[in-house]
């Protein structure tokens, strides 16, 4: 007997063939049968005019500290996302030193916005080798997971202090590649690094990866080369908009002495950026002719954000924002209130040097959240421009105006300027480019800025329901199969007779995302930002529920994924 069978669905098996109505047979966590199955099942599930596909593969997350108190890895698996990778751009958390634990919680509250109380509270920070940190998961988590070796701790682990400001000696050098090999034969997916300027510590300082040198880099990766099953993955300066060409050569030549593909995030699609496409997809281009390969993130939906000037956010990394903005709240009010401060800020916004950021300074199109002061009563919900030109003012003005009324703590919600058609034609046919690959959501980071664990509902609904841009077959492929493959995840990303039985039922009328909102159920109280999901009627990993109807059941079938044993040598070349 069977343990589950789901019958009579349109199974999309991740491969981008067509669907195809048949049962799906389970036993023993495997999936056992594939077609019309008449014996039994101690688990029946109607999938009569549901869809059923492989879970969702999701790439790039930061669910590292989450999954230590929350082991559902919510909200991304009542999405329908049942492998995650964590460990990204640098940053993972062990090996750990004795007593570094607070510099490191202070490093990802800024670094990835997570909020420093519910790091401080979640777990007892009671590990030091990046072995013991996977032990710590291994049979406590609801989703598969597996976590890349980030840079910033192991070189914080051998240098101490130094790492911070200082390049590596020979010796240092030497420490540090043997830590990665011991996170690698440990279970580590990978090696992840950062050199992008947006990344700083808890004390305001550039992270520890910012310190290698090319030369340390590429030790590190043909390091990582050496160990079955691993992977790079990294973060420079021009990944949040155009690379230079030093970036370009650093990251191909970093993924051909691993002979290992790397992936990088995260390229944004903005038609009036017209340039910015093809200029990223030059990596892989040139990581070709070195030998290796760079794949590009990206993200097929707009995710929802918020910023706050009073909160570390995109904002601050506006050129010239964050002399003012790193401020106390009584000095940086003073100087937003300065007319010739109000117009360099401005000015920055719109110049050339803030790149990617300049998406952020549209400030007419902001709209109002939550707001503080009886000055600011009744703005909630209204777009900055309509406010403006009641006033008689600019909308800069306004925007700031407001802010300084509620002490900086206004809520504001960007409204997107890349959704254009023409913006989202250049995305879908970037979908079908083999040089970028679906991911780039910071699942479990920037908790109450952004929520991008939603995207495969919200995908998958604007295939079948909104612009139809590819095929829900297609969509599925590029979050299932498509990134599976890059980490050579063994047995996972088809529904294939053999494979594990990772499997999402979902109803094709109602598939879709929720609204985020903000709620305190975080350690301490603290807010994050979350998204119901509409139509997952039900998610396995491994064989066993552990979402009904858009609700997490509490079991904890999840597989910590580990090198060599759960993934295949993916080669670059």
């Amino acid at each position: 007997m069977y343990d589950e069978v789901l019958r009579g669905g349109t199974v999309i098996d991740g491969t981008g063939s067509p669907g195809v109505i048949a049962d799906v047979a389970i036993k023993d966590g495997r999936i056992a049968a594939i077609g019309t199955i008449p014996e039994p099942a101690t688990i029946e599930t109607d999938a009569t005019g549901k869809l059923v596909t492989p879970g969702f593969v999701d790439p790039h997350t930061h669910y590292d500290a989450q999954l230590l108190w929350d082991p559902t890895a919510s909200p991304s698996s009542i999405h329908g996302v049942t492998t995650v990778i964590g460990g990204n751009c640098g940053f993972s958390l062990a090996p750990l030193r004795p007593g570094d634990d607070d510099y490191l919680r202070k490093m990802m509250a800024r670094v990835e916005g997570m909020p420093l109380k519910a790091l401080e509270l979640g777990t007892d920070w009671n590990w030091e080798s990046f072995g013991d940190f996977l032990d710590r998961l291994d049979g406590q988590i609801s989703v598969n997971a597996g976590f890349l070796a980030g840079h910033c701790a192991i070189r914080r682990y051998v240098m101490g202090g130094e790492a911070v400001g200082s390049a590596a000696g020979p010796e240092d050098l030497e420490k540090i590649r043997t830590e990665l090999a011991k996170a690698l034969e440990a279970g580590a997916l990978g090696f992840s690094f950062t050199n992008s300027t947006s990344h700083s510590d808890g004390e305001g300082e550039a992270v520890a990866s910012r310190w290698a040198t090319p030369d340390e880099l590429i030790a590190l990766a043909e390091e990582t080369g050496r160990h079955e099953g691993t992977t790079l993955e990294g973060i420079v300066p021009g990944c949040l908009d155009r690379f230079d060409d030093d970036e370009i050569e650093l990251l191909g030549t970093m993924s051909a002495a691993a002979n290992r593909p790397m992936n990088w995030n995260v390229l944004t699609v903005d038609s009036r950026e017209a340039d910015r496409v093809p200029r990223q997809m030059e990596a892989y281009d040139r990581a070709i002719e070195l030998g290796g390969k760079v794949i590009a993130l990206t993200m097929p939906v707009q995710v929802p954000m918020n910023m706050s000037l009073a909160n570390f956010c995109g904002l601050f990394l506006i050129p010239g924002w964050g002399e003012v903005l790193n401020t106390d709240i009584d000095e940086r009010i003073s100087r937003l209130q300065d007319p010739d401060t109000r117009v360099r800020l401005l000015e920055y916004g719109q110049s050339r040097e803030a790149g990617v950021f300049r998406r952020l300074a549209d400030w007419g199109d902001y709209i109002v959240g939550d707001t503080y002061s009886n000055e600011n009563e009744g703005l909630s919900g209204r777009r900055v421009k309509d406010i403006a030109a009641e006033r008689h003012m600019s909308s800069f003005g306004t925007f700031l105006d407001i802010s300084i009324a509620d002490r900086l703590q206004t809520i504001w919600w960007p409204t997107p300027q890349d959704d254009d058609d023409e913006s989202w034609r250049m995305r879908a046919e970037l979908w079908s480019d083999g040089r970028a690959m679906i991911g780039g959501s910071d699942a479990g980071a920037h908790l109450d800025r952004m929520c991008g664990a939603p995207y495969p509902t919200r995908f998958i609904g604007d295939c079948i329901n909104g612009r139809r841009l590819t095929t829900v077959e297609h969509a599925v492929q590029l979050m299932t199969s498509d990134p599976a493959s890059l980490f050579g995840l063994r047995d996972r990303g088809t529904l294939t007779v053999g494979n594990h039985a990772d499997v999402v039922m979902l109803d094709p009328a109602a598939v879709d995302s929720g609204p985020a909102k903000l709620v305190t159920d975080l350690p301490g109280e603290s807010a994050r930002l979350v998204a119901d999901s509409n139509g997952i009627e039900r998610v396995l990993c491994n064989g066993v529920a552990i979402v009904e109807h858009g609700v997490t059941t509490g079991a904890v079938p999840g597989t910590l994924l580990r090198s060599g044993r759960d993934t295949r040598t993916v080669t670059a070349r």
